[in-house]
């Protein structure tokens, strides 16, 4: 699975969020081997979303689309200042439930020493993971460029996130999550998107 990542601060939310529903509207029946797409806007105003594709091709050739560019010429107006991309073409996605019906979505975002190392303790054992914390609908994992990625989670809601994240963690996943915080060479981000926007076809 491809996944491009788009981030930035926004004026307006609403404004955003109006962008991304006349994508969906309008352009989406032609944008082939796109899977679905999840954004929202923190409440520092910061945009973070996840544009999901089958594959890389499918995604330039959405790219190439005149309508594409003219909407994300009016669509890049709303940010202020730069807009950052990520490409990431070899996305993992677990959904042990249904992130469509996700009430909270955090995204977490790193640079490690082995970013594959990480993303494989991270998502490796999703079924002791989902047996631990329940809430987690689904999560997708991205790597690119020099150890960076980005982690989208999942929630039921975040009362329930909340709760998860006090729970003492079995042996196995707190020596794992270990390894993760030595492998990391920067402070890892969390955005948490408490009004999410998931679209998908």
């Amino acid at each position: 699975m491809f996944v491009q990542i788009i981030q930035g601060h926004v004026r307006d939310p609403g404004q955003v969020r109006a962008a991304l529903d006349e994508w969906v509207k309008y352009l989406s029946p032609g944008a082939q081997g796109w899977i679905h797409s999840t954004g929202g806007v923190t409440e520092e105003n910061e945009f973070i979303g996840l544009a999901c594709f089958t594959d890389l091709n499918s995604a330039q050739r959405n790219s190439e689309r005149p309508e594409q560019d003219q909407w994300w010429q009016r669509t890049s107006k709303l940010f202020d200042g730069e807009v950052q991309f990520h490409d990431a073409d070899d996305a993992v996605a677990d959904y042990p439930g249904d992130p469509s019906k996700a009430g909270f979505v955090q995204i977490v975002q790193g640079q490690g020493s082995d970013r594959d190392r990480a993303l494989t303790l991270l998502l490796g054992d999703s079924e002791e993971w989902s047996k631990f914390r329940p809430e987690v609908l689904g999560t997708i994992g991205c790597s690119y460029g020099d150890g960076e990625y980005t982690m989208a989670v999942y929630f039921t809601n975040e009362n329930d996130a909340r709760a998860g994240e006090r729970k003492p963690l079995p042996p196995k996943l707190a020596e794992e999550m270990a390894e993760v915080r030595r492998l990391q060479v920067r402070e890892t981000r969390y955005y948490d998107l408490r009004t999410p926007w998931i679209d998908e076809p």
